[in-house]
């Protein structure tokens, strides 16, 4: 039998308690009972005066918006308040009624410019939750992996300008002066002389391209053609799949510069090894992760030597007597130490023009081969006897089930591809909330699978709700019964 009773469901008048309609299995409700958010009253606090101005938005409902948002992966906040408004989980989450208003989707951005810009709350958050994934014992800092990835920033490629830039000193620039001086030393040779800071015409300057739209973005090669304004997202991760810390910077940063930012971020926490890719292989991050006592693994890194010609290695160095001997068994002796750090070894003109391997060697005019050493060369030989140990290649290949999966997760489900927001302050905060999303999701998946809950155990049900629920009737049903009961009783009394 055909019916249609679609109209009779949508006028029912039904008693219900709004937790009743969230599932105990959704995100959220097992989000709300991973975490306490009562921790962000301390943490605003400062920002908000007791005696003076309106009544403000509850700070916790203020900030479990963008958590909605960066959870789901909704493209911007004025489609989150859209799905607010007609989805009861988000509602619930908010502690919002069916019949109550959610806010303008302005709030948070005002809330953000005029209250919580210049601060460091959200990274507050995203340290909170971490913290709590440390207490319940499912975060192990020993092994660490370290990559960036780049976030396509809020700027028109074609509207850009060029720019003559001073390239930014790098981290150990004066430890790397001192060495090459003292080496210098030990070699008979002067000091370097000191240049002019003030002069931008020199090597030390560089032209870039900078967006007119989001100056702080950088110009990034997105493979071999494409090249847009992006912001790079360095992030440190656990073997787990916890995120420990990230840093974020112009996307035009090599990841060799970026990286003392992140490790200042995570070093002290019980890193024992930290695995990361051929852009952190220098020697400078290798000295300074091997005088800290962390193990650094690397990967192998083909020599950048043009085909048919000598590879590096085929020149060997002699430590004794500080000199190379290249495949004709010849010997190329010290010159100098460049400001870059690099010894450089040359070779004897008299030899190499006999030389019947010449071709294969040097493409010199004046047929001398120069091989180059940095001074810190010696640490980069121990990463290459680590890589050797037994279980660091399978430790390496672990990076793909980590660090490079949270970088995907992030991008397909969590809105990280790229950004609506201007200027890197905004985008901290984007990346603090989103990878605070992660973390907090990670946890309340564990603490369900695990029966680990904290203590904060959910309501089974409205107690009124499970007292005097009523039976679904429909409005067409209830006024037909009422209108029965009435002509009885007219009946009875006429009788």
């Amino acid at each position: 039998m055909m019916t249609r009773d679609a109209d009779d469901k949508r006028t029912q008048i039904v008693y219900f308690c709004i937790d009743d309609l969230v599932p105990e299995d959704h995100l959220l409700r097992m989000i709300d009972k991973a975490l306490d958010w009562t921790f962000i009253y301390d943490l605003v606090k400062d920002k908000y005066s007791a005696d003076e101005g309106r009544p403000s938005m509850d700070p916790v409902t203020l900030i479990k918006m963008p958590f909605i948002q960066y959870l789901y992966g909704i493209r911007s906040m004025r489609q989150t308040i859209k799905e607010i408004n007609v989805n009861v989980a988000y509602r619930w989450f908010l502690g919002l009624g069916l019949h109550e208003a959610p806010p303008h989707f302005t709030t948070f951005g005002k809330n953000y410019t005029r209250r919580f810009k210049d601060t460091d709350l959200f990274e507050q958050i995203f340290e909170h939750i971490l913290e709590e994934c440390y207490k319940h014992g499912f975060v192990d800092p020993s092994e660490v992996f370290v990559d960036s990835t780049h976030v396509k920033a809020r700027a028109n490629t074609h509207k850009k300008r060029r720019e003559l830039a001073r390239k930014e000193s790098l981290f150990y620039e004066e430890q790397l002066k001192a060495e090459i001086n003292q080496d210098r030393a030990s070699h008979g040779k002067k000091p370097l002389k000191e240049k002019d800071d003030d002069d931008l015409s020199g090597g030390e300057a560089a032209e870039i391209k900078v967006s007119t739209t989001d100056p702080e973005s950088g110009w990034f090669h997105k493979g071999e053609h494409k090249q847009v304004f992006a912001y790079g997202v360095s992030t440190a991760a656990d073997k787990h799949g916890w995120i420990l810390g990230y840093d974020v910077n112009p996307g035009n940063k090599h990841d060799s510069r970026t990286f003392v930012g992140l490790y200042e971020k995570i070093k002290g926490i019980g890193v024992e090894r930290i695995i990361a890719d051929a852009g952190y292989k220098t020697p400078a991050i290798a000295k300074l992760l091997l005088d800290e006592g962390i193990t650094p693994v690397f990967p192998y890194t083909r020599p950048m030597t043009k085909d048919g010609f000598f590879k590096k290695y085929e020149y060997v160095y002699d430590e004794y007597y500080d000199c190379y001997i290249c495949p004709n068994n010849k010997v190329l002796k010290y010159s100098t130490t460049n400001r870059n750090g690099y010894r450089e070894y040359k070779s004897n003109p008299e030899d190499c023009k006999v030389c019947p391997h010449l071709q294969q060697c040097t493409q010199s005019a004046n047929r001398t081969k120069v091989v180059t050493r940095h001074v810190w060369a010696s640490y980069l030989e121990t990463c290459d006897d680590i890589r050797h140990t037994l279980g660091m290649k399978d430790l390496y290949k672990k990076r793909k089930e980590t660090i490079e999966r949270i970088f995907g997760t992030a991008k397909e489900y969590h809105g990280l591809r790229y950004t609506h927001m201007y200027g890197k302050a905004r985008m901290n905060m984007k990346v603090s909330l989103t990878y605070a999303c992660m973390n907090l999701k990670k946890l309340a998946k564990m603490l369900r699978m695990k029966g680990k809950p904290d203590g904060n155990e959910p309501l089974a049900g409205c107690i009124i709700a499970q007292l005097f629920i009523i039976r679904v009737f429909s409005v067409s049903r209830i006024l037909e019964s009422w209108n029965k009961h009435s002509r009885t009783n007219n009946k009875a009394v006429l009788a």
